[in-house]
Parts: C-alpha cells; sequence; structure tokens
C-alpha cells in the first residue's frame, strides 16, 4: 500500500552515510533544510514515475519545521505541487509527534495550504498514545505511526478486559477505532517478529510496517537518475545555505 522514503548520502569516495554520521555536521552547518528539501522533490518525482507505471502507492516523506516555515523553498515547493496536485494522493508528508506539537502559526498555515492541495499527513516517533485526533483532525494528518513494542508495551489486561495503561478508559481493540472516527488511521511500524503481529491484531489496527514484511532497500540508479530534481533548484538550494 506504502512506501517510505529513507536519505541517505554519499561521501567522496561514494560510501553510504547512514544520519547517524552524517547528522552532526549537516545541523550546525544549517544543511539540514537542503537534504530535506532535496528529498521532498524526489519523492515527488518517484511518485510521477510510479504512475506513469499504474502503481497507485503511497510514499511517507519526511518534512522538516524548517522546510515548512522556509521563506524561500516553501513557496517554490508550494508552487511546484500547486501545478502537480495529480500526486496529491500518492504523496504524505510526515512529522515527527513532537515537532507537530511544537509547530507554529506559520508551520500550522503552510500545512494547510498543502491540505487544500489534496496533500495529506502523517505523525510518527509517537511516544505518547494520550493524542489530540481532534488537533489531528485539524490538521488534516490521516496516518499515525506507531511503534510495534510501543503498543505492545502499553498492553494490559485487567478484569478480563485488554487496555492501554494509558487509556485505560477504552477497551484496546477500540483504539484504532477511535482514530477512525476522526478520519485518522493507526499503522504499527517496526515489526519484526510474527509475534508482534499476533499482539498488534489485538488492537484491531489495519497497517504494519516493518522488517518481517521487506528490509529497506536502495532505489536503483537508473530511477534515481530520471527522479533528480532540477539542477537549476538543486544549485540555488545549495547556495542560499553556503551564503547563510
Amino acid at each position: 500500500m506504502f512506501y517510505e522514503s529513507f536519505s541517505r548520502l554519499r561521501d567522496a569516495t561514494g560510501r553510504v552515510l547512514l544520519p547517524a554520521e552524517y547528522l552532526s555536521v549537516a545541523e550546525p552547518e544549517g544543511l539540514m533544510s537542503t537534504i530535506d528539501n532535496l528529498l521532498l522533490f524526489r519523492c515527488a518525482q518517484i511518485v510521477r514515475r510510479l504512475a506513469k507505471n499504474d502503481r497507485k502507492v503511497g510514499i511517507f516523506c519526511n518534512i522538516a519545521l524548517a522546510s515548512l516555515a522556509d521563506e524561500t523553498f516553501f513557496p517554490q515547493f508550494l508552487e511546484f505541487l500547486s501545478q502537480n496536485k495529480d500526486m496529491a494522493g500518492g504523496l504524505i508528508f510526515e512529522l515527527g509527534q513532537s515537532a507537530f506539537e511544537r509547530r507554529g502559526s506559520v508551520e500550522a498555515r503552510n500545512m494547510s495550504k498543502l491540505a487544500e492541495l489534496g496533500f495529506r499527513f502523517s505523525i510518527d516517533k509517537v511516544t505518547d498514545l494520550e493524542l489530540d485526533f481532534q488537533d489531528l483532525a485539524r490538521a488534516d494528518v490521516k496516518f499515525v505511526r506507531v511503534a510495534a513494542d510501543t503498543l505492545i508495551n502499553q498492553m494490559l489486561e485487567e478484569d478480563g478486559r485488554l487496555t492501554l495503561k494509558s487509556l485505560k478508559d477504552i477497551a484496546a481493540a477500540d483504539f484504532a477505532d477511535l482514530a477512525r472516527r476522526y478520519g485518522v488511521e493507526l499503522i504499527a511500524e517496526k515489526i519484526e517478529s510474527e509475534r508482534q503481529v499476533v499482539d498488534i491484531l489485538e488492537l484491531n489496527i489495519g497497517y504494519g510496517q516493518g522488517n518481517l514484511f521487506g528490509e529497506p532497500r536502495a532505489i536503483r540508479d537508473a530511477v534515481l537518475a530520471e527522479a533528480d530534481p532540477p539542477a537549476d533548484f538543486v544549485r540555488a538550494s545549495l547556495t542560499r545555505r553556503l551564503k547563510r
């Protein structure tokens, strides 16, 4: 049903760098927005390529608060998406729970502009299950991804009734239905074993993600070349960051 995009960088020798390696350098140099921006454009282009092949799948693509508030990048990206509104069904922008809760008026307004074009949002890195579903619905959040272990560790059986430790007033199996009443679909992520699947099914969650179903794979070079953002955008984006 969906893919999730992961960003990876290569050094001068072609070695792939994981976020743990490059974040300590990219963040203090102010390069994170550039990395996010390039990833967003690449995801959009890959959605376009999949649509050409009649593959109706969605791609979850992380977007940083800095990108939503970037006065130079966001208008350009909004214009690009305005011209490609047919991709709205295939591109889902994702924020971490803490980032979503820290959003200000500028970020919220720009999220609304994307929602007006038909694009959807997702929340991940969830640590607190006491979610404000009304707030999520107002912000056009349609998906919430929660780690399987976070959900399983919250499961508690008392008097023959299965509940969640932080939500004891509702049955555990009703949690997903509560989310759906606000138009939000729960996804259990980081599923590594069949045992976890059995436990998650107890919660009536309809979607699961994790290495049990398939490990992340690098996109083929031919696809990357076809999906590269416009050279002018790359050059302008990097120039802005270097000037800052």
